[in-house]
């Protein structure tokens, strides 16, 4: 058996805040403190990201995930009860216990067994390799692979200088965003390919610390908190060798596939990243002006995004290339 991708759906939140007004309200809620105040276009300029979209305050994480969900199930014409698993896959959570895939297929209306995956970035990615497993393996014939992203939770807005800028400026790329897809066995197609990679040395240029043991009841914690170039240079340093291995070792080019998904942070390491690889443009799907880095979300994202826009089909071969924070890379090949 092959787990093949039969749905996929995104959910973005209505609200959107442009790069400006991260700068302004950056500015004005450190205003009281003598706080720092960002050069204005300093966002947009260095990521190429005009906007986020940000879910209300009553919104949550599961809550991102069910509205995807239902759009993916709706695509299939399948029902909750139908599942046989249901994967939660997620750098951000509703709570630190249960897993708040227990909270997703309560919402959703699901029955079966539940867990949660998380791996920063690359937590979607990881989801479906599980699932790809699970289903190879015949544990299981219908899962469902969700995320939630709610990284607007853990932006910094009070800022006392430009160190502190620096140190929080990852976040303001970060966008919250709702994905799913539903992975079914399949006699032939499917997922075909899938390899992963770690530089756990790496683990502390990016960390959202505050809940764990290190530092459980410390409310400056709670802010993501990161170094992009550091994190750029590891992935370079370490990165490429995995994905070209894979094209190596299936015989394929990128122009073998309809869609190169690529984790997307910012647009400059973007292109970067499409120069070492050798991807060619027309092959990407860019959602990171618009929609900004909705962290392991944005794999699924792009899918979504192609399959409505009509630039993959049944058939067609698709790559998704993930990078997290850790350092984690992975790369997934599938027919859909």
């Amino acid at each position: 058996m092959r787990a093949r991708i039969a749905a996929v759906a995104a959910h973005l939140p209505e609200r959107r805040i442009s790069s400006a007004e991260v700068e302004a309200r950056v500015a004005a809620e450190s205003a009281g403190a003598g706080g720092y105040r960002p050069h204005p276009t300093i966002v947009e300029r260095m990521t190429g990201i005009r906007s986020r979209h940000v879910m209300d305050d009553g919104e949550q994480a599961s809550d991102l995930a069910v509205a995807a969900a239902r759009a993916a199930l709706a695509d299939r014409g399948a029902a909750p009860d139908r599942l046989d698993l249901l994967i939660f896959a997620s750098a951000s959570q509703d709570l630190v216990e249960p897993a708040t895939a227990h909270i997703v297929a309560a919402k959703l209306g699901a029955s079966c067994p539940v867990f949660d995956v998380k791996n920063a970035c690359n937590s979607f990615l990881n989801g479906l390799q599980t699932a790809d497993a699970l289903i190879r393996t015949g544990q299981h014939e219908r899962v469902l692979v969700c995320t939630g992203e709610s990284p607007s939770r853990a932006i910094r807005w009070r800022v006392r200088d430009r160190a502190q800028f620096v140190d929080a400026f990852a976040g303001y790329t970060l966008s919250d965003c709702g994905a799913a897809m539903l992975v079914e066995a399949a006699p032939d197609g499917g997922i075909f390919y899938r390899d992963f990679a770690a530089v756990s040395t790496a683990w502390d240029i990016g960390t959202l610390p505050g809940g764990g043991s290190m530092r459980p009841r410390d409310a400056d914690a709670t802010y993501f908190s990161g170094d992009g170039r550091r994190l750029k240079d590891a992935f370079l340093a370490h990165g490429p060798e995995i994905f070209l291995t894979a094209l190596e070792k299936t015989g394929l080019t990128w122009d073998d596939f309809a869609v190169v998904a690529v984790h997307q942070v910012t647009v400059p390491y973007l292109e970067v990243l499409r120069d070492v690889l050798g991807v060619p443009h027309d092959r990407l799907v860019v959602t990171l002006p618009e929609h900004g880095n909705v962290a392991s979300a944005t794999l699924p994202l792009q899918l979504a995004t192609a399959v409505r826009e009509g630039r993959c089909r049944p058939g067609d071969r698709v790559a998704l290339v993930g990078l997290a924070g850790g350092v984690s890379l992975g790369v997934l090949f599938a027919e859909l």
